[in-house]
């Protein structure tokens, strides 16, 4: 149920059969999810890098942020995320002579895309967010930080080997519910939430606190990936 960067890069046809597929959870009455104790809102990439001013702008990525600042205060338990690569990344385009981003080249690990060079560690593109206020977060995960190998998702890296360590951090904290909201839709939300459910917990990923980059339709195909997985495709309106 590895969400594969093939399949993120299909195009048109497999697309737009799933760009209307449903709701991945029967549709929920406003406000029943109360989140408690055993809950936690796992928040991606919220960063500069990731609005429509930064080095990787995702159209509309400022808009989660009053979104999400308001889910944040119905959670006891908030997990944050920061991409932090080293400058030279291997996931840059330009680290790889005449490619240009959002081009593929294989690695190690298998396919991968070629980005702009963004979030580089301790420059001002890798700040999270201005205005997002979640005073109470109990963690931040950095990833991306090895320059070797790319790193989507909150819980390993893509080489689907490298633990992150929040596998153990959240079992260890009694947390069986995850909430995934963030950017992008399609590679770093999507990444987490289906680690999520292969580390075993119950996943759910909050859409209209999201925002997807859309390579060729790959929005769609992470949803549709996603509802393979058992993910429920909730909304903030869905939160006591």
């Amino acid at each position: 149920m590895t969400l594969s960067r093939r399949s993120l890069l299909k195009t048109l046809g497999s697309a737009a059969a799933v760009a209307s597929v449903t709701p991945l959870s029967s549709a929920l009455a406003a406000g029943a999810i109360k989140p408690g104790k055993q809950s936690v809102l796992l928040v991606i990439d919220v960063q500069n890098c990731f609005l429509p001013t930064g080095t990787l702008p995702v159209k509309d990525g400022d808009q989660v942020v009053p979104v999400i600042n308001e889910l944040s205060k119905k959670f006891q338990n908030v997990v944050m995320t920061q991409d932090w690569h080293p400058a030279g990344h291997s996931s840059f385009a330009s680290s790889h002579d005449g490619k240009a981003p959002f081009e593929t080249v294989e690695m190690d690990y298998g396919t991968q895309v070629l980005w702009p060079d963004h979030c580089i560690q301790g420059t001002k593109d890798a700040e999270l967010a201005p205005g997002l206020d979640i005073p109470h977060a109990q963690l931040i995960i950095r990833k991306g930080w090895n320059s070797a190998v790319d790193s989507y998702s909150a819980f390993r890296e893509a080489d689907k080997k490298t633990m992150t360590g929040l596998t153990g951090y959240l079992k260890e904290r009694g947390i069986s519910d995850v909430y995934v909201c963030g950017l992008a839709t399609d590679f770093c939300v999507a990444w987490s939430a289906i680690d999520g459910t292969i580390s075993e917990f119950n996943v759910s990923v909050i859409e209209d606190a999201s925002r997807g980059i859309d390579l060729n339709g790959s929005v769609a195909t992470a949803w549709a990936d996603m509802k393979k997985a058992g993910i429920a495709r909730i909304q903030s309106g869905d939160f006591a």
